[in-house]
């Protein structure tokens, strides 16, 4: 393996551990309504767990209420059990033609406790990032072991990987601080 396969691969983990913290972050409820809070709830849909999103269109007309309409009728109850199975706090009302999910304002604490919750997630990013910074340092020590590269090559590759680490590092804590702003604002 060479040096750039080897930078390319850790950088490639790198973006998939921020991808990934994004996601999270997605699911993560703030004051406002969002559509992506029920990314993760899945219904048992004739024999098949199918996302929400892939059985209604959801849409969220002000800031704390969502509309689920299915575009099959039938598939109404589902969905309404599935989301009060969930661990998503909300209680939703059916009307026989939609769902609607009324999110009231967050507490001071529940907000405190959803920070933490995004701080957990961006520690994982970050041991996620690292990993794959130790990961890449390994190959760059066996390259050079296997005479594949010179001590130069692998001095020089590690300082390569470690600023792609300082950079991915900085846009994790850049991304929660951007979500702690987003939950803690009022």
């Amino acid at each position: 393996m060479d040096i750039d396969e080897i930078m390319m691969n850790a950088e490639e983990h790198m973006e998939n551990a921020l991808n990934a913290l994004h996601g999270a972050f997605g699911a993560v409820r703030t004051g406002r309504a969002s559509g992506k809070v029920l990314d993760r709830i899945k219904v048992d849909y004739y024999g098949a767990m199918t996302p929400i999103n892939q059985l209604a269109g959801v849409k969220a007309p002000d800031a704390h209420l969502l509309v689920i309409e299915p575009w099959d009728k039938s598939s109404l109850k589902a969905i309404e059990r599935a989301i009060m199975e969930s661990d998503l706090g909300v209680t939703p009302s059916n009307d026989g033609m939609v769902i609607r999910l009324p999110f009231p304002e967050l507490t001071e604490e529940r907000r405190r406790e959803l920070v933490k919750l995004c701080k957990g997630y961006a520690e994982d990013a970050r041991v996620s990032v690292r990993n794959a910074r130790r990961d890449a340092n390994t190959h760059l020590a066996k390259a050079e072991k296997d005479s594949e590269i010179t001590e130069d090559d692998k001095s020089r590759g590690e300082k390569d990987i470690q600023k792609l680490t300082d950079k991915y590092i900085a846009k994790i804590d850049d991304a929660f601080k951007a979500k702690e702003a987003e939950v803690m604002e009022i």
